[in-house]
């Protein structure tokens, strides 16, 4: 996926914000590319549609507070925490805060990329 940069290198929380559109549903804005580095900010409101990805992803939980389903596995979640979601599993947040944002980092081939760091 082919996405320019908002914003150069460096990201406040701030900046993030003011990027996201308004309104119920999924609520996410680019920040930075690099190669097969993608870095968003994601703060649904009401629910979160996602669907699984063709990449690797890391959540950073920037506020508010949850459930989060991986696959078959659900766990609580709250700012500090980070999440790992390989490509192509099915999860989302559920049940949380109205508060909630995260930084989510996408990176490797589409596919994922394999724990010994092999494509």
């Amino acid at each position: 996926m082919s996405e320019s940069s908002p914003l150069p290198w460096r990201a406040t929380l701030a900046d993030a914000l003011a990027l996201l559109p308004e309104g119920v549903g999924r609520r996410s804005a680019g920040l930075f590319t690099h190669g097969t580095l993608r870095v968003r900010l994601y703060a649904p409101r009401g629910f979160d549609p996602q669907e699984p990805h063709d990449q690797n992803e890391v959540y950073i939980i920037m506020s508010g507070q949850g459930t989060f389903r991986r696959g078959a596995e659900t766990a609580p979640f709250a700012a500090g925490d980070v999440l790992f979601v390989p490509a192509q599993m099915a999860h989302r947040f559920e049940a949380f805060s109205d508060d909630f944002t995260a930084w989510v980092v996408f990176y490797g081939p589409p596919g994922g990329e394999a724990e010994d760091g092999r494509a």
